[in-house]
């Protein structure tokens, strides 16, 4: 009987070696940063962003983003947020460098990036997040407006529109996307009846927004000089004919685009960028 029983012992604590550990609660009320996804939430140490006064040609933008963030952090009646347009220009980089400017300013605000995988569960993440004392902004990035994502945009059109759960004043949702409207012209083929109703689906979450900021390719002064805020705090000098040619090659002038000729540059000087 004891052998016996030393068995099952044994087979429990096999059992319980293999089954997978249960992931610790999430602090929301600890870190910067945060990721929600299908798996777990968890808490990020930093929160990678630019300083605001190193993003350039984008400076309507930023006012527009950091007023509404600051109304937010201050308790006071804030949008949810659409930053739509020419891929590159920094929409990303923009949500990320505002809630940072708010945070080196002591403001109790959180960034919470929700991944493509973690947008059917948004409903019990504001749920989560309800009674935490803190602000929050749920950044969903580059947002699609296919057949495959319109389950998500569906339910995310729910809570812009304040379904049943309805959003708490501590938190909004800051989305970008690289198109607002798909196509211009009146359907006339099946094609483009299809193309008119993903123009329509994505019209119809994009009304939902109180703000919507619109980013558009920038010139060639404004890229030289994106060029120029990532080389000079490094010292570095370069040859805009280069920078240009850099840009043609890749057929795309953006501050994404000054990002790597930049990048280059402080490579071959053997430094970090």
């Amino acid at each position: 009987m004891s052998q016996q029983r030393d068995i099952l012992e044994r087979i429990a604590k096999s059992l319980e070696r293999l089954a997978p550990q249960t992931a610790p609660p999430v602090d929301w009320t600890r870190h910067p940063a945060y990721i929600w996804s299908s798996t777990a939430p968890h808490g990020l140490k930093n929160l990678d962003a630019l300083p605001l006064d190193r993003l350039r040609a984008i400076d309507a933008q930023k006012r527009s983003l950091c007023d509404n963030l600051t109304r937010l952090a201050n308790g006071a009646a804030a949008h949810d947020m659409l930053l739509w347009g020419a891929r590159g220009m920094g929409k990303s980089a923009l949500i990320r460098a505002a809630v940072y400017a708010l945070q080196e300013k002591s403001a109790d605000i959180a960034l919470i990036q929700v991944t493509a995988d973690g947008l059917d569960s948004i409903a019990h993440l504001i749920d989560e997040l309800a009674n935490v004392p803190r602000t929050f902004v749920l950044f969903i990035d580059d947002l699609g407006f296919g057949d495959d994502e319109l389950q998500a945009n569906l339910a995310l059109r729910s809570l812009l529109d304040g379904g049943a759960l309805g959003r708490p004043a501590n938190i909004r949702i800051a989305v970008t996307s690289n198109r607002r409207a798909i196509v211009q012209r009146e359907a006339a083929t099946p094609s483009a009846l299809h193309e008119r109703d993903e123009r329509d689906n994505a019209l119809a979450l994009a009304d939902r927004f109180g703000l919507t900021v619109a980013f558009h390719p920038c010139d060639q002064a404004d890229y030289i000089e994106i060029v120029r805020s990532y080389c000079e705090p490094l010292g570095l000098t370069f040859d805009e004919v280069e920078a240009q040619s850099w840009a043609i090659a890749r057929g795309n002038r953006s501050g994404r685009t000054a990002y790597q000729f930049a990048c280059e540059i402080a490579g071959r000087a053997g430094l970090a960028l």
